[in-house]
């Protein structure tokens, strides 16, 4: 079994992150630095960040949680100041990691889990994982705004922002779907069209959805 699949089975870790730790030296199989890629078996003596990682660790059940996170709430352990989507949980599930981070102003599904397969399968953006928003905007976007947004938007990185689709579905109100994952992406190349986002509410990551989860609840899968 490759080393990274090894820790992402045993730890919160996701695969991506295990190599990461990996690369960091915070990794050690049998007392020697492994590399990225590396072999091991469970005969091995594998250790993070000077811990020993064994087969017990597997034992952890694995727990995904559907969050429908409400505007107000930030997706961070620490919110330095602010109330975090953790204090929506009870304190079994406040040790599961995040998978597709909201800001604090947009509310919608929010995915945790120590599934470490699962949070590489839904951040990675190899995957091209489809989003879907509900925005709400300040005034209607024109047919030339809609086609500017699909075609690509500069909002000051390496490469356009582009969304999937948008499509109008009632007064200033649009079905956004995304593939990519940039920090507040969906307000940044809307506001360059010269139109604010009022509302934003994420339906679903994949084939993950919280239609039926109320505000501020969340639902075990």
């Amino acid at each position: 079994m490759r080393l990274n699949k090894y820790l992402s089975e045993h730890t919160l870790l996701s695969r991506r992150k295990a190599d990461m730790a990996i690369a960091e030296g915070r990794v050690s199989v049998n007392d020697n630095m492994p590399q990225v890629g590396q072999q091991v078996t469970p005969d091995d003596s594998v250790t993070l960040d000077g811990r020993e990682v064994n087969q017990s660790n597997g034992s952890e059940k694995i727990i995904t949680v559907l969050l429908n996170k409400p505007v107000g709430y930030v997706c961070s352990k620490n919110g330095q100041g602010s109330r975090t989507i953790y204090s929506l949980l009870p304190k079994e599930y406040q040790r599961l990691n995040i998978a597709g981070r909201l800001d604090k102003d947009s509310s919608g599904l929010v995915i945790l889990t120590n599934d470490g397969d699962l949070l590489n399968e839904l951040t990675h953006p190899s995957n091209n994982k489809n989003k879907i928003y509900t925005v709400i905007t300040d005034k209607e976007l024109g047919a030339n705004d809609l086609e500017e947004l699909v075609a690509g938007i500069d909002i000051g990185e390496k490469i356009l922002s582009t969304f999937d689709s948008i499509e109008k579905t009632d007064t200033k109100t649009y079905e956004v779907v995304l593939s990519e994952g940039r920090n507040r992406q969906i307000r940044k190349m809307i506001n360059k069209r010269h139109v604010s986002v009022e509302s934003l509410h994420r339906k679903s990551i994949g084939t993950y959805k919280c239609d039926n989860i109320a505000k501020s609840k969340y639902k075990v899968i």
